[in-house]
């Protein structure tokens, strides 16, 4: 049976269209096909048949399918590949984004934010500005970002973080719950904090009359309407499921598809309004763990399609990100991602932990796990959207790179430095603060180990792990 045309144009105009791989008419060329699918499918099932065997050499999934989106468009492979036009990535990227942050609240809960408000206040209200002002700096010394809304933007769009890059250091055990949590809950954040001043500084390298209306009123409004949102949404929703499921209204088998369309909604009705969509998705997931009855059971769908489409973001982020990023390569774009990964972050996180009693190692590394990853992805492609390749590319060249390396970086990284880190704190450091914690959220799909390490308040041995994991330190 074969679709009727007006149905395959509806379809090809959805899926945003695929132009085969190394054209440079992405957007413009087929959809879609079969064999697409097929490679796409097969990559998902290796890695996941492997995955166990892989992590033991510290191969994590984004560095995995980074390099298979290389290699299917570039060298022996490039007749299977495609290239997605960049709305697609777009679209995958926030799609993405929006349910790890959902999830990674909802597991996260009110309680242990208010807990440590004072750790996260300090990275978010100090360690945040600190960062896009000391990489809006740096970046003015890099050819192509003279202009100082260019450099704001190179500034910006790094400065968020993604903890799934580290999620080996997520899930160790070693390192104490509450520094695991300080991370997540600082990557959940920044990056809704960050969205209007990457807005802002596109609006300024345009020089158009949309710059009137991202100013910083604009951009507390936007924050504001996600807040809202999120609440309404998040606590809403949890409140109906609560009561669905106490009146036996709700069937088990359907009750994870009902967080997932939450977390979407969140973010979706954040946008319609012109909100700040991420803020919503991670605060409707704060106010969902809130309000939903025993709320950790429904997280883990939410988590494994965001974790399963993250898998096809990297993928395409190898296949449209990495090699223009190596083919405008300099030494100044090389020494400004080095310097991002270290020197822009750390210092500032630095002076934000300052006085906070926290050690010497503990803030350096703290400092080190703040790897660029979805956020800064979502960031350079609305940069290409609203500026074009030609005014884009020198920032956008920056922001690939560095993800690139942090992807390599943070992810080889992850767990011998938290073996290191932790063989250095003393029991009591394990258990300082964690008290009454739950377990910091597994990030599935990405990372199943869990190394051992000094037991801590929080991950106390024999506790199950998220959605019923049941596995032992």
């Amino acid at each position: 049976m074969h679709p009727h045309p007006a149905a395959k144009d509806t379809a090809r105009e959805w899926l945003g269209q695929l132009a085969p791989a190394g054209t440079g008419t992405a957007g413009k060329g087929r959809p879609v096909t079969a064999a697409d699918l097929a490679i796409i499918s097969a990559l998902i099932f290796v890695w996941a048949i492997l995955s166990a065997r892989l992590e033991r050499f510290d191969m994590t999934a984004p560095i995995l399918f980074t390099a298979a989106g290389v290699l299917l468009t570039h060298g022996p492979l490039r007749p299977l590949g495609v290239e997605p036009s960049r709305e697609v990535v777009k679209v995958l990227a926030e799609a993405t984004l929006a349910l790890v942050l959902f999830s990674d609240a909802s597991r996260v809960g009110l309680r242990q934010l208010r807990a440590d408000a004072g750790l996260c206040l300090r990275l978010l209200g100090i360690g945040l500005p600190l960062t896009i002002g000391l990489g809006t700096v740096l970046a003015l010394a890099l050819p192509g970002d003279s202009d100082i809304w260019l450099a704001l933007l190179v500034g910006a769009a790094l400065a968020p973080t993604d903890a799934a890059l580290g999620a080996g250091m997520m899930v160790n055990k070693a390192v104490p719950a509450r520094i695991r949590r300080l991370i997540n809950i600082e990557s959940g954040l920044n990056d809704g904090i960050a969205t209007p001043v990457v807005l802002v500084a596109i609006a300024g390298v345009a020089a158009t009359e949309e710059a009137a209306h991202t100013g910083p009123v604009a951009a507390v409004a936007e924050l504001a309407i996600g807040l809202a949102v999120g609440v309404a949404v998040g606590g809403g929703g949890g409140w109906l499921v609560k009561v669905g499921r106490r009146r036996g209204w709700v069937a088990e088998g359907f009750a994870g598809a009902a967080v997932l369309g939450l977390a979407a909604c969140s973010y979706a009705t954040s946008v319609a309004l012109h909100g700040n969509g991420f803020i919503a998705a991670f605060v409707g997931g704060l106010a969902f763990a809130a309000t939903a009855a025993q709320a950790g059971q429904l997280v883990p769908f939410v988590e494994e399609t965001g974790a399963l489409v993250s898998l096809l973001v990297w993928l395409l982020f190898g296949v449209i990100g990495v090699v223009p990023a190596l083919e405008n390569l300099t030494w100044q774009t090389v020494v400004y991602a080095l310097l991002s990964l270290t020197v822009i972050r750390m210092l500032p996180v630095a002076v934000a932990l300052a006085g906070s009693r926290l050690g010497r190692a503990t803030v350096v590394f703290v400092g080190w796990f703040g790897p660029r990853g979805l956020a800064s992805v979502v960031f350079g492609l609305l940069a290409l959207e609203d500026l074009g390749e030609q005014v884009a590319r020198p920032a956008v060249a920056v922001i690939a790179f560095t993800v690139l390396l942090s992807v390599v970086a943070h992810g080889l990284s992850a767990e011998p430095l938290a073996r290191r880190y932790g063989a250095r704190l003393s029991p009591a450091e394990h258990a300082a603060g964690a008290a009454g914690l739950t377990p910091v959220p597994e990030r599935r799909l990405m990372r199943r180990s869990r190394a051992a390490g000094p037991p801590a308040a929080a991950d106390s041995p024999g506790t199950p792990g998220p959605a019923g994991d049941g596995t032992r330190p």
